[in-house]
C-alpha cells in the first residue's frame, strides 16, 4: 500500500477573521494617542467654527447668541470689504504660488547639479523656513524701510514701499515668495533626485537638447509632485496671516488686507464672531472649489 499525500486543511475562517479583528483593534489603540489631539485641536474647532457661522455671536457679556441661519452669509455677499479682501487674497495666493514654484524649480535644478559647497547651499536654502513668521515680517520691514532699507539703497529710490498704494502688494508678494520657497525647493529637489539618469542619457543619445530634455523628461516626471506642492502652497498662501499682519497690518487702505486679516479684524477688533466665522467658512468653500477645478483639470490632462 502506498501512502498518499494529504493536503493540510486550511485554517478556519473564523480564526483568520479573529486575527484580523485583533490586529485592527491594536492598530486603533496605537493610533489613539495621535488621534485625540487631532480631534481636540483640529476637528473640534473646525466643527465649532462652522456652527458659529450660523449664529449672531458677538463679544459682550450681556449678548445672547441666537441662530440666524444664512443671514451672515447674505451680509457677506453685500459687503464690499469682503469682496475687496477676496480679490486681494486671490491675487496674493495665485501670484505667490506661481512665482514661488518657478523660483523654487530653478533653485532646485541648480542645487541638483554638482556644485562647489552644494551641501552648504542646500542648508542655507532651508533658513527662511526655519525663521518664525514674526521675525521674517520684522526683517522685511527693515528691508523696505524708506530711509535705511536695503531696497532703496540699492535702487537709489526713496519709495515708501509698504505705504504706497501701488507698491505695497507687490512688496508683500516678494516677501511671500521668499519665505515660502524653502519647502517647495526641498520637495522639488527630492523629486529631481528620483528621476532615473538613464532617461536623460537616452534623450541625449537621441539628440535632445537641454530644453527638450527638460520639457519631455523633467516636467512629466515631476508632474505628480508639482500638482501636490502647488496645491498645498495655494492653501497655505490663502490662509496666510502672520507675515502680512506684521508687515503691513492690511494697509495702506486695505491694499494688502487678505481674507484672514479681514476675518481677524471682524472677530477681535469689532467682536463679530459669527460674521467672522461665516467669512472663514466662505474662504474654505472658495479654496476647495478652486482646488477641485485645478485638480480635475490636471487629472484630465494626465489621463
Amino acid at each position: 500500500m502506498t501512502a498518499t499525500a494529504t493536503r493540510p486543511a486550511p485554517p478556519a475562517r473564523h480564526a483568520r477573521n479573529g486575527g484580523g479583528s485583533r490586529r485592527n483593534r491594536e492598530m486603533w489603540v496605537l493610533m489613539l494617542p495621535a488621534l485625540v489631539p487631532v480631534l481636540l485641536f483640529s476637528v473640534g474647532p473646525l466643527l465649532y467654527g462652522i456652527g458659529l457661522a450660523f449664529t449672531d455671536a458677538e463679544s459682550g457679556k450681556n449678548h445672547v447668541t441666537g441662530f440666524v441661519g444664512l443671514e451672515n452669509f447674505g451680509d457677506l455677499l453685500a459687503d464690499e470689504n469682503f469682496w475687496s479682501s477676496m480679490q486681494v487674497g486671490l491675487i496674493w495666493a495665485v501670484t505667490v504660488t506661481v512665482l514661488q514654484f518657478l523660483a523654487s524649480l530653478g533653485l532646485a535644478m541648480l542645487l541638483n547639479q554638482k556644485l562647489w559647497l552644494r551641501g552648504l547651499a542646500r542648508v542655507l536654502t532651508v533658513v527662511p523656513w526655519a525663521m518664525p513668521p514674526v521675525v521674517i515680517g520684522l526683517m522685511w520691514r527693515l528691508v523696505y524701510h524708506p530711509d535705511a532699507g536695503i531696497v532703496n539703497s540699492t535702487l537709489g529710490t526713496d519709495i515708501n514701499w509698504l505705504a504706497d498704494f501701488s507698491w505695497a502688494l507687490p512688496a508683500v508678494i516678494v516677501m511671500g515668495v521668499w519665505s515660502g520657497m524653502p519647502q517647495t525647493t526641498i520637495v522639488l529637489l527630492a523629486g529631481l533626485q528620483t528621476i532615473p539618469k538613464e532617461l536623460y542619457e537616452a534623450g541625449e543619445m537621441d539628440g535632445a537638447g537641454t530644453w527638450r530634455r527638460f520639457w519631455s523628461i523633467t516636467l512629466p516626471q515631476l508632474r505628480p509632485i508639482i500638482v501636490t506642492i502647488t496645491s498645498l502652497d495655494f492653501v497655505w498662501n490663502v490662509n496666510q496671516f502672520s507675515l502680512v499682519y506684521v508687515l503691513t497690518q492690511g494697509g495702506p487702505g486695505g491694499r494688502t488686507r487678505l481674507p484672514m486679516l479681514f476675518a481677524y479684524e471682524e472677530a477681535f477688533r469689532y467682536g463679530f464672531f459669527g460674521y467672522a466665522a461665516a467669512l472663514g467658512v466662505s474662504i474654505v468653500i472658495v479654496v476647495l472649489a478652486l482646488l477641485g477645478v485645478y485638480l480635475w483639470r490636471q487629472l484630465r490632462e494626465a489621463s
